[in-house]
């Protein structure tokens, strides 16, 4: 039988911001004391992730935080001509201060507050462990990167903003969160409000398909769940939740153009192999089958 609508309305709300908030304002405020060593440089602190985009449920308990330095920036040149790159690299030159040198600092400022038992670097971001009413907490420390769509010189040039870092491989990562977050809350706007709660529902049944054994922990990250329901036709979202998460399922299953599909940000595609920016396939297809089997079997 379908999951009830009373038990998805119940998955629909938003977890507790109250902690949530309190950990990233008090976070966001060590970062951004005039006494770090990066004090003098140009950077902003803001949220990204669930609860940045307002589709935290309670189970969640990570606030994922980013502080970005906008002194030095990387770029994705790909789509510009040669005479385009040559205007490039003689406009700019090597930073002083690169992201090596801010990564060290952040992290000695966090530790330094919270105590090296309770700070540690990981593979993309620094961990604070929680204590107190403090949620944990991942920190990327990141810088400006800049997706180029046309350079001629530094006043006149066109380009996508965005945020990068690198893992412990020393593998470049760039995304795009201020477009992630924009583009869900466009999209929300669009479908009547129906896909911020939808998504806390989808996260919820997830959780409820990692206790069944249905998909294994990782499968299907907030992130990935949030651009697969972004890419779901507007009208496909309407009237109440049996019938989103019934037109959702039933348009990936049936009707969806798979490569075509992209992430919130609009900047990559959602389903491709072996890229860290983007979902597998078989990941995002177990977690559908998973979802209708849950779905069938409640």
């Amino acid at each position: 039988m379908p999951i009830p609508e009373s038990q998805l309305e119940t998955w629909s709300h938003q977890g507790s911001i109250t902690q949530s908030s309190n950990t990233y304002n008090t976070i966001k405020n060590v970062l951004e004391a005039s006494t770090t060593p990066y004090a003098d440089k140009n950077f902003k602190v803001f949220l990204q992730g669930s609860y940045g985009n307002d589709t935290n449920i309670y189970a969640e308990s990570d606030v994922d935080i980013v502080i970005r330095l906008d002194d030095c920036f990387q770029s994705d040149l790909s789509t510009l001509t040669e005479e385009e790159k040559a205007a490039y690299k003689s406009a700019f030159s090597d930073a002083t201060y690169t992201h090596v040198d801010f990564k060290r600092d952040v992290l000695s400022v966090l530790t330094e507050q919270y105590g090296a038992a309770a700070v540690k670097a990981g593979d993309k971001a620094i961990a604070i462990d929680a204590s107190g009413s403090r949620r944990k907490a991942d920190v990327i420390v990141a810088i400006q990167f800049r997706r180029y769509f046309k350079f001629r010189s530094s006043n006149d040039s066109e380009y996508v903003e965005g945020i990068c870092f690198w893992n412990g491989k020393g593998e470049r990562i760039a995304n795009y969160p201020k477009q992630h977050s924009a583009n869900l809350t466009a999209k929300h706007q669009n479908t009547s409000r129906w896909l911020k709660p939808l998504a806390r529902v989808f996260k919820n049944m997830r959780s409820r398909m990692v206790d069944d054994v249905l998909i294994k922990a990782g499968v299907a990250p907030s992130y990935y769940i949030e651009g697969l329901l972004y890419n779901v036709p507007n009208e496909k979202l309407t009237s109440n939740y049996q019938e989103c998460v019934v037109n959702t399922l039933n348009w990936y299953r049936q009707g969806a153009s798979k490569p075509d599909l992209v992430c919130a940000n609009e900047q990559y595609y959602l389903l491709r192999d072996g890229q860290h920016t983007c979902w597998n396939q078989a990941n995002c297809d177990a977690f559908v089958e998973a979802a209708v089997k849950l779905w069938n079997e409640w």
